[in-house]
Parts: structure tokens; C-alpha cells; sequence
């Protein structure tokens, strides 16, 4: 379900605990998950599937979304997968009679006029190498390609024509033509492709594993209408049919890049809560549902998609913390020997996954000293505490801002590793203090919300003594936080890496809570 206004009340003194109350109904009352609308993925929707409920209120959010540079999404590279989705959508929309509407195809032609002319001066030439976003070296060649071939088609606008689109640098095709390769051999393929099936090579639709689950493929509402095509043709999936239906109208038109996600809401935000301990009284139904989700390799952000470590971890630290504990062994699959993996198979590492498993595996190392827990959590803290960054901070592949990823590795390091990781977690306090901005807060491009409550809990929840000027630090977070408490709860900024950047609100809601309950314990009530 997209982001929908939230009424918040006063966060002060009892006030955080009916507001934890609030955020577990908040899950109840939308099962399929809070999360905000995305610009690549309803443009993929403008795209393959105009027949769609609110295709006009989806051409409305892409012109809305553009940003005055002609771009679309987050400053620099994070803005080249949302662009290029967009400029294909509405030449799409504009290629076909009727998809436009005739009132505003001025207004879809301006917009790519100067959406190309942004890809072409400054996307695709940047030096900046492109985010580490899932199915990116998928996504990026065919949507140039498709970009391409509806330009080539002829068109009034000078800006639409010349050299072909280059392909971003350092990024090439090999992965593209690599999967093509397996798709055409009709063998196995990795579970998590699915998830990006709308830019797949055409002989995916044909793969006896491309099926839907829970009527949808790869949990996505693009991906899921890329596999249905015409939703005339006789023998159509209705549970597919109302799958999309259902994703539309939840958002008023515009979509999520994946839907549902009620697994990696609730552990995240039950997870965050239980952790400062304001989760008091959460529903069977919730707890329940977690454990359900555990399987023999763990639990999955959703279905359709693979099971992988950092929904497990999260969903086994909460449950835990919770009172329902469920033995961590499904974890050990993704234990490569020296880290813990996302996923059987993942490019690169995730500091923030591993912080996450040694949440989890800690939690019980403590509990149960019979068992091998308690060596492989130190091996992860180890690994965690080596991939520090030299000015105190850590970054990872799952959200775009590092005060995500120090927040979560401070917190299982501070928690279960706290024997000589003191020096560390001293630098990463000091990171945070020096980078806060005038204004109190935090941020990677700009402060915010999300961003000042994982730097209140880095400086309050490490059980580190007061570093000088703390105060007067914590004192001008929480003025901030006041300030803009509304930002905080609604339409945020998106940081979490999926196809595009997103921002689960409840998330980020039970983030703030966390940090605003830190403060109390620690001596800051706020104004």
C-alpha cells in the first residue's frame, strides 16, 4: 500500500508508547505494507499495461515527479534508472494515440524533451558510477534500448534526435546478455530475476519458472504486468488481474516497486520498537504471522521473492526480543565463511544484513552457550568491525545513506560484541556528531527525519560514556525532530534501495520512536 497521510500526537513523556500502540494498528489496518510510490515502476506501468485502472493519474505522477533539472529521483546516479523509465513512459504514451490525452501531450512532450536532454548531458556521461540497485545492469540496457527505438521513430523536437543513448560508464551488457543466454537454455533460474521480469529478453514469458505467487511475479506490480501482456486474451490469471488491480488502487494510480511487504515491515518496525523497549502488548497476530513466514532457509521480504538473511535475521532479532524465540539455524545457509550473504549467489556483501545476523545469532549465543552461535557472531563482528570506513562511519547496498548502516552495525556491536570494539564505536559517535548540520539534523543530500533518528541512536545507544558536546547536539536533533515532525510520518524522503529509492513509512515512523525513546533514556526529553 503507498504512503497515505498520518495524524501524529504529541511525542512526549507516555506519548511514545501510544504512539508504538498506533504503529502496530497502522500494520493491521494495511497488511499489504506502507511503502511510497515509485517512478520507475509506474512508468513501467504507463508502459506495458495503459489499460490499467489510473493510467491518468499515473502520467500526472510522472509529470508532478520531474524535477526542474528535467531528471527524475534522487540527486546524481540514483536518478538515472527513475529518468529513464519515465522518458520511455510518456514517448510511449505520446508513440500511442489515445495514451497521452489530448489536454496535457504538450505537457508529456516537454517533459521529454527535457528528460532527454538531461540523459543525454548529464545521466549517462556522468562520472559517478551508478548506484548498487537491485536488477540495475538489467534495467539500464533495455530501457535504453527501448528509448532508443522510440526515438529513432521520428519526432518534432530537436531534442529528441541524435546518436544513440551511450550506456552509463563502466557499466556494460554482460549481465543483460548473460541472462538471455539462460533464459533461452530453459534451465534454472535465480529466483530473484523474477523480480525485475518487465525488462527481461521475451523468452522469459515462456519459462516454465516464470509462474506467479500469490498472484503476482517477483512481488512487483511491473514485473506482474510485463508476464500478463493482454488481459484480454482468453484463460487470463484472475487472481493476477486482481493482484494489479489491487496495487493500483491502493496507491490512487501511481505503484511500489514491491507489494506487499508485510514481512519486512513488521519485523523492522517490531524489531526497532522491541529494541528500546516499547513493544509492549503486540498482537498474537503479528508475532504469529512472523513466525510463520520462517521457513527452512528463512523468511522472504514477500512471496515471489527468495528468501534471504536479512529478513530472516530481522524477523528472528524480533520475535526473540518479543518473548516467541525460534532457533536461528535457517540463518546458517547464508553463512559464506567469512560474512554472511544476502542471498545464495549476491555481487558484493551487506554490512547491514550482517549487522542484523549478529542481532540475531547474539541474541542466542547468550541464551544457548551449548550451540556454535557464539563463534560465528564473533567472526561477524569481526567482519563488521574491519569494514569500518576511516572516517568512523559504515556504508551499505541496502539504503542510500550511511547513517542507516553505522546506526544498525553500532547496535549489534554495542549490544553483542561491546568487548574491544569500544574504540570503533567511539569513532563512529564522533562521525556523527561532527556532521551534524546547522539545522540539527542529519542527512546525505539534505536532513532528514529518518536519517537524524539513526544519528540520535548511534550517539545514545551505544552505551558509550558522553562524548564533549553531546548536549547541545541531541538538544538540536530534537528541536529538528519537532520542527518536522510531519515529514517524518508521511511523504518522506526516499533512501532504501529497491529498483528505485523508497521510503517505508512505518519504518521509518518506528525509527524516529526509537530514537525519541533513547533520548528520554538517556536524560534528553526534548523541548
Amino acid at each position: 500500500m503507498t504512503a497515505a497521510p498520518v495524524v501524529v500526537p504529541d511525542l512526549g513523556g507516555a506519548g511514545l508508547a501510544v504512539v508504538g500502540r498506533e504503529l502496530v494498528a497502522a500494520m493491521l489496518d494495511n497488511p499489504a505494507g506502507t511503502v511510497s510510490p515509485s517512478v520507475y515502476e509506474t512508468g513501467r506501468l504507463v508502459s506495458d499495461a495503459p489499460w490499467l485502472p489510473g493510467h491518468a493519474e499515473r502520467l500526472c505522477h510522472l509529470l508532478a515527479t520531474q524535477r526542474a533539472d528535467g531528471g527524475w529521483g534522487a540527486p546524481g546516479g540514483y536518478g538515472l534508472v527513475p529518468t529513464l523509465s519515465a522518458v520511455e513512459a510518456l514517448l510511449s504514451a505520446l508513440r500511442t494515440p489515445g495514451r497521452a490525452g489530448p489536454p496535457q501531450a504538450h505537457r508529456v512532450s516537454a517533459a521529454v524533451d527535457r528528460g532527454v536532454a538531461t540523459l543525454r548531458d548529464r545521466l549517462l556521461v556522468a562520472a559517478e558510477p551508478v548506484p548498487d540497485m537491485p536488477g540495475v545492469d538489467l534495467i539500464v540496457p533495455a530501457l535504453i534500448d527501448r528509448i532508443d527505438a522510440l526515438l529513432v521513430e521520428g519526432a518534432p523536437s530537436p531534442e529528441w534526435h541524435g546518436p544513440a543513448l551511450p550506456m552509463p560508464p563502466g557499466m556494460t551488457r554482460h549481465r543483460a546478455e548473460a541472462v538471455g543466454r539462460l533464459l533461452a537454455s530453459g534451465g534454472p533460474v535465480p529466483e530473484k530475476l523474477w523480480h525485475a521480469f518487465e525488462v527481461l529478453d521475451r523468452r522469459a514469458r515462456t519459462h516454465p519458472r516464470a509462474r506467479p505467487v500469490s498472484g503476482a511475479i517477483g512481488a512487483s506490480p511491473a514485473a506482474t504486468a510485463a508476464w500478463l501482456g493482454d488481459p484480454a486474451r482468453p484463460g487470463v490469471d484472475r487472481a493476477v488481474l486482481g493482484y494489479l488491480t489491487e496495487a493500483v488502487a491502493s496507491g490512487g494510480g501511481p505503484v511500489p516497486c514491491t507489494t506487499p511487504i508485510a514481512v519486512f515491515e513488521r519485523a523492522w518496525v517490531l524489531g526497532s520498537l522491541a529494541r528500546v523497549g516499547v513493544a509492549a502488548g503486540v498482537p498474537v497476530e503479528l508475532t504469529a504471522g512472523l513466525a510463520a513466514a520462517l521457513g527452512p532457509t528463512g523468511a522472504a521480504t514477500s512471496p515471489g521473492l527468495p528468501t534471504d538473511a536479512d529478513t530472516t535475521a530481522v524477523t528472528l532479532f524480533a520475535l526473540a526480543r518479543l518473548g516467541r524465540p525460534v532457533a536461528p539455524d535457517s540463518l546458517l545457509a547464508y553463512d559464506t565463511g567469512t560474512h554472511f550473504c544476502t542471498w545464495q549467489g549476491e555481487d558484493g556483501a551487506s554490512v547491514t544484513t550482517n549487522a542484523h545476523v549478529l542481532e540475531a545469532l547474539g541474541w542466542h549465543a547468550r541464551r544457548s552457550p551449548g550451540r556454535p552461535h557464539a563463534d560465528v557472531a564473533r567472526r561477524v563482528a569481526g567482519w563488521l568491525v574491519d569494514g569500518q570506513l576511516a572516517d568512523g562511519s559504515w556504508t551499505d547496498r541496502w539504503h542510500a545513506s550511511p547513517y542507516y548502516a553505522t546506526a544498525s552495525v553500532t547496535a549489534s556491536l554495542a549490544e553483542y560484541a561491546p568487548g574491544g570494539t569500544g574504540g570503533r564505536l567511539d569513532r563512529a559517535v564522533d562521525w556523527v556528531r561532527d556532521t551534524q548540520r546547522a539545522d540539527g539534523s542529519w542527512g546525505l543530500w539534505a536532513g532528514t527525519p529518518e536519517e537524524t533518528a539513526y544519528a540520535l541512536q548511534v550517539l545514545l545507544g551505544t552505551g558509550r560514556p558522553p562524548r564533549p558536546g553531546l548536549d547541545g547536539v541531541v538538544r538540536r536533533a530534537l528541536a529538528y525532530l519537532d520542527e518536522h515532525r510531519d515529514e517524518g510520518t508521511g511523504d518522506g524522503v526516499p533512501l532504501w534501495h529497491d529498483k528505485d529509492l523508497y521510503h517505508p513509512v512505518l519504518i521509518v515512523r518506528a525509527a524516529v520512536l526509537a530514537a525519541r525513546h533513547l533520548t528520554q533514556l538517556s536524560g534528553h526529553p526534548g523541548r
